[in-house]
């Protein structure tokens, strides 16, 4: 299957999901949000535990079903600083990217516009330094 097919239907799942989950129960498909109240009141959040098994599942399921390409992945210390960044960024910015980036800008959201153009620059400021650092390297 074509990558630009892959990701059209990548973006219909996101997208649909994401609908239902707020037409369905008013909620924002925000991960890290999901994410911490699962982890701080596991007795009643049953659907965001499904929520986040679904990203998990669905994920491996398409990965597997149309044998995508996966990256690898580095040592499990990187994971850790990266996952603590990625942390303080989404309780500094009130949100992660999904929650601003797909579910704020849908919702026409100022505050969502802001967080998601300073998320995109940070990243476009990362693979910079990364990439002159590599290039020196070398």
């Amino acid at each position: 299957m074509h990558p630009y097919l892959q990701s059209f239907i990548g973006g219909l799942l996101v997208g649909t999901a994401v609908w239902i989950l707020l037409m369905g129960i008013g909620r924002v498909a925000g991960v890290s949000g999901i994410a911490a109240e699962a982890i701080s009141s596991p007795r009643t959040s049953l659907w965001r535990f499904a929520f986040l098994l679904g990203l998990i599942v669905g994920g491996a399921f398409f990965v597997k079903a149309f044998s995508i390409a996966t990256a690898n992945v580095a040592s499990g210390v990187w994971l850790i600083v990266a996952g603590l960044l990625v942390g303080f960024g989404t309780v500094l910015a009130g949100g992660c990217t999904s929650g601003h980036g797909v579910c704020g800008l849908g919702r026409r959201s100022p505050r969502s516009l802001v967080a998601t153009l300073s998320f995109m620059a940070a990243g476009m400021a990362t693979v910079a330094i990364l990439n002159t650092l590599k290039a020196g390297a070398q």
